[in-house]
């Protein structure tokens, strides 16, 4: 007669002690005192003071009416008398609309430079064999290091050269592939998974259809992130154009409203409806891109 022995009990999971200091909660992602917490939101409001303070500041100075006083030893946000004359008086004064169709002509040029020359670049380093490729990547790379100042006497000179001085496009032509944005096409175009790419290779696919089909409907979020950026730095240059402008029909927004500076220099609420003026189209072009903008800033990070 066989005897029924009892299996031999696991041990509970539950009551295997854990290593002193590794209990949950305790690394500090999932609890946080109050004191942090306090030191926290300070450094939260903190930041928005220092970055969204001066431009609701020069809001709440174009709205204040002439006859208020934008001085005071306690600032006021609010107007007490708001108004939109100035910014009448902004349009009265210079030709805006004139300003702001070059500006946006030379912001089309860079953008759409930087959109498809960067998407182009970014894709042939990061997918294409060819020799010298590393030697390419670290040009660019290289670029990086040397500021903006450092090549604008021979970018004006090569301009000049050109015979593309005084014109919108001379305006553009720097700036309508940036080695940054490069860049960033390379690394979201080298995060996507290489099996896909062999399988359109293997399906009969060349470099250029791979490029349209394969590449650019995965990378929409960079691209959005490059227009986006593009855009506001060519609206919103303002030594390039003046260095290579010379005739005033030509200005662009930025630089029409010097005038304002030089006419009415005893009145900064023109000077700040001259610039809400010129930053409402960038409202705009962010308002349309930012679903594809917190996409695209996510691009790159994870593989696969």
């Amino acid at each position: 007669m066989t005897t029924v022995t009892d299996p031999v009990r696991p041990a509970d999971v539950s009551e295997a002690p854990r290593p002193a200091g590794r209990r949950r909660g305790s690394f500090g992602f999932n609890t946080v005192s109050p004191r942090e917490k306090v030191v926290r939101y300070l450094l939260l409001v903190f930041v928005l003071l220092i970055t969204i303070g001066p431009f609701l500041w020069q809001l709440s100075t174009s709205l204040k009416g002439s006859g208020e006083d934008i001085y005071t030893r306690i600032p006021r946000l609010l107007p007490a008398q708001p108004t939109f004359s100035h910014y009448k008086e902004v349009t009265d004064t210079i030709p805006v609309l004139d300003y702001a169709r070059n500006s946006l002509v030379v912001a089309v040029l860079v953008v759409g430079g930087n959109v498809i020359g960067a998407s182009l670049a970014g894709f042939a380093i990061s997918r294409l064999q060819f020799r010298g490729r590393r030697i390419v990547l670290g040009l660019f790379l290289a670029t990086l290091v040397l500021p903006g100042e450092v090549t604008i006497i021979s970018q004006y000179v090569t301009v000049r050269e050109f015979g593309l001085a005084n014109t919108l496009f001379g305006v553009a032509l720097p700036g309508m592939i940036g080695a940054l944005n490069v860049l960033l096409m390379y690394n979201a175009f080298r995060a996507l998974p290489l099996e896909v790419d062999q399988a359109a290779i293997v399906d009969g696919a060349n470099a250029w259809q791979r490029f349209v089909y394969v590449g650019l409907p995965s990378v929409r979020g960079t691209i959005s992130v490059i227009a986006i950026f593009a855009f506001i730095g060519a609206w919103d240059d303002f030594l390039w154009p003046l260095i290579v402008l010379t005739d005033p029909n030509k200005y662009t927004l930025t630089v029409g409203l010097q005038y304002l500076s030089g006419t009415f220099s005893n009145n900064p609420r023109l000077i700040a409806a001259g610039t809400m003026i010129a930053f409402i189209p960038i409202v705009i072009v962010f308002a349309t891109l930012q679903r594809f903008f917190f996409k695209g800033v996510e691009e790159g990070a994870v593989k696969g």
